[in-house]
């Protein structure tokens, strides 16, 4: 069943997660990277034809596939003898935010809503995103799911963030581009889900999705303030006006 989009029942959200490669940020970057650069690399490093390299590596992709391993940077670099991490600095200037993103979590903060990054992505290459977008100065919290030790596709994951980042999941919302890992959080509870129909500005955009689905940030917004969130900061304006 495709699910129609609307705008999230702000007033009974408390926490927003949100995911990074293809939610936040233009997926272009990692879809050149994996089926374009990399393979090049590859074919260079062993002397093969391009279209072998890609048969090849497409297989060992398909076998990590939704593990940590398919995020995991130290991985492949192992598996591949290829210095992956440095060769994904070489086409950094592909890294884009995805427009509207900026206001949408400048006006989540603003409405009091607690906004947390849950990314797959393996620490290097988080790092390097960050860098190239300063992301992280418009988020409250940044979880690695290498950290906790499983991939969002397994539904345990979202029990462990809960020791890292407390949140009620009937009032928390998951942006993510990935429908296994909205299954995943789905299955464990999270109430409020939603997809983008489209990842990557490069891409097709995406038609029959079983998610309610944005084509940018902009259509979430205006962001309203909880209940709690509008006692606290009344509390807040009185207690300044005592000082």
């Amino acid at each position: 069943m495709i699910a129609a989009m609307t705008i999230p029942p702000w007033h009974c959200i408390d926490t927003v997660l949100l995911d990074m490669d293809g939610t936040l940020l233009d997926l272009h970057f990692d879809d050149h990277f994996w089926q374009h650069h990399l393979p090049r690399r590859y074919a260079e490093r062993f002397g093969i034809p391009l279209e072998q390299a890609r048969r090849h590596l497409q297989v060992r992709f398909d076998r990590e596939r939704g593990t940590l391993n398919w995020y995991c940077l130290d991985y492949w670099s192992r598996e591949l003898g290829l210095a992956v991490e440095r060769l994904k600095h070489e086409v950094a200037h592909l890294i884009r935010i995805h427009p509207g993103v900026i206001p949408f979590l400048r006006a989540a903060g603003a409405a009091g809503k607690r906004r947390v990054l849950v990314t797959n992505a393996h620490w290097a290459a988080l790092d390097l995103k960050l860098a190239h977008t300063a992301l992280q100065r418009h988020l409250d919290h940044i979880v690695v799911s290498h950290d906790l030790g499983l991939p969002k596709e397994d539904p345990r994951l979202w029990r462990r963030l809960r020791s890292v980042v407390p949140y009620q999941p009937e009032r928390t919302l998951l942006v993510d581009d990935s429908e296994a890992v909205l299954d995943s959080a789905r299955r464990y509870g999270i109430r409020h889900l939603l997809t983008l129909h489209r990842p990557s500005s490069r891409g097709p955009r995406r038609e029959g999705l079983r998610y309610p689905a944005i084509d940018g940030f902009e259509q979430l917004l205006p962001i309203t303030p909880s209940a709690a969130d509008e006692a606290g900061h009344a509390a807040d304006d009185e207690d300044g006006q005592h000082r």
